[in-house]
C-alpha cells in the first residue's frame, strides 16, 4: 500500500474536514462565560483593599480542588495546543478555520473556570497562578515517530472524551449547582470536539489503514493526560481515581472501547500484515487494561471499605 505524507492526508481529507466543521458549526451553541458566574460572590482582595485568601472560605472539598485545579491547568494550556494543532493541520481552508473554532471555543473554558474559582475563593489563587505559569511554561511534547497527522487526531480523539467525563464527574463532585452547570456546560463543548475528531480519525482508517491503526495503537498504549506536565498532576490523578473522577475503569469502559467500536477497529478486514499486527497488540492491550480496572476497583473497594471501619470506630 503507497505511503501518503501528512500533506497528502491532509489534501485528501480537505472535503471530509470542511463537512465535519459545518456539521460542527450547526450543533455547536453559543455561551457565554460571565453567565455561569456568581459575580455577587466577588470581593476584593488585599491589593485592593480587602481580604486575601484563606482556606476556610472554599466550599469546596479537597478532592473537588484538586479536580477542578487540574482541570483548569489543563485548559490554560491552550496557546500550546494551537501550535500543535496549527502545524499538524495548518492554517488554509477549513483545516485553518477549524484550529481558529476550535481554539476559539476552548479558550472559554479557561476563562469560565478561573472566574468561578477565584470568585468564588474556591482555591488559593495565589497558587494557582504559580502552578498556571509553571505548566505553561513546560508546555506539551509533539507526537512520536510516524505520521504527526495520524497521531494527533487519534490522541485528541480520545483525550477530548476523557476531558468531558473529567468535567461532568469534576460538576458532580463538587455538590454546587453553579458549579455543575458551568462544567456541563464545558463537557458539551468537548464531547462536539470528540465528535470532529472522531470522524477525522476514521476517515483517516479508510484511506490508509494500516498506517492508521499503527498511530490508534501507539496513542492508546502510550495514553497520557495533556495535563501531565502540570505541578502535583501525579498526585492528583491518583486522587481523582480513588474518588472516581476519572479512572482506568471509565477509561477502558467509556472512552477507549465505544471509540473503538465506532471505528470498527476490530471487524475491519482492510488491514495488511502491519496493520493486523497494531491491531493484536490493541487487543492485547486491551485484555491487560480490564485486569488492571479489575485490581484497582478491588483495591479501592477495600481502602474504602478501611476508612469506614476508622470513621466508625
Amino acid at each position: 500500500m503507497k505511503h501518503l505524507s501528512d500533506r497528502d492526508i491532509l489534501t485528501e481529507l480537505a472535503p471530509v474536514a470542511e463537512a465535519n466543521l459545518n456539521d460542527h458549526l450547526a450543533k455547536a451553541k453559543a455561551w457565554n462565560p460571565h453567565d455561569y458566574v456568581p459575580w455577587d460572590e466577588g470581593r476584593n482582595f488585599a491589593a485592593m483593599g480587602g481580604i486575601d485568601w484563606e482556606p476556610e472560605q472554599s466550599r469546596l472539598s479537597e478532592v473537588a480542588k484538586a479536580a477542578m485545579i487540574t482541570n483548569l491547568l489543563t485548559e490554560d494550556n491552550l496557546p500550546s495546543y494551537h501550535r500543535e494543532l496549527a502545524d499538524t493541520f495548518g492554517l488554509d481552508d477549513a483545516w485553518g478555520t477549524w484550529v481558529g473554532r476550535w481554539t476559539a471555543e476552548e479558550n472559554r473554558h479557561g476563562i469560565v473556570l478561573r472566574d468561578y474559582l477565584v470568585v468564588t475563593r474556591a482555591v488559593d489563587p495565589v497558587a494557582l497562578e504559580q502552578a498556571r505559569m509553571t505548566h505553561m511554561t513546560a508546555g506539551i511534547a509533539k507526537p512520536e515517530k510516524g505520521s504527526q497527522f495520524l497521531r494527533s487526531v487519534a490522541y485528541v480523539t480520545f483525550q477530548e472524551l476523557a476531558t468531558r467525563i473529567s468535567h461532568r464527574n469534576t460538576g458532580a463532585l463538587c455538590a454546587e449547582p453553579v458549579a455543575e452547570r458551568m462544567l456541563g456546560r464545558i463537557a458539551a463543548d468537548e464531547n462536539l470536539h470528540m465528535i470532529f475528531y472522531r470522524k477525522l480519525c476514521a476517515a483517516t482508517l479508510d484511506l490508509t489503514p494500516d498506517e492508521s491503526i499503527r498511530a490508534i495503537a501507539d496513542v492508546v498504549l502510550r495514553f497520557q493526560m495533556p495535563g501531565l506536565n502540570q505541578p502535583n498532576f501525579r498526585r492528583n490523578a491518583v486522587l481523582l481515581a480513588k474518588h472516581g473522577v476519572y479512572d482506568l475503569r471509565q477509561h477502558l469502559d467509556v472512552v477507549l472501547k465505544p471509540v473503538l467500536r465506532t471505528w470498527n477497529v476490530f471487524e475491519r478486514n482492510d488491514f495488511t500484515a502491519p496493520g493486523e499486527q497494531a491491531r493484536e497488540e490493541l487487543h492485547q492491550y486491551l485484555v491487560d487494561l480490564e485486569t488492571k480496572a479489575a485490581r484497582f476497583e478491588e483495591q479501592r473497594e477495600r481502602a474504602l471499605a478501611r476508612e469506614l471501619a476508622r470513621a466508625a470506630s
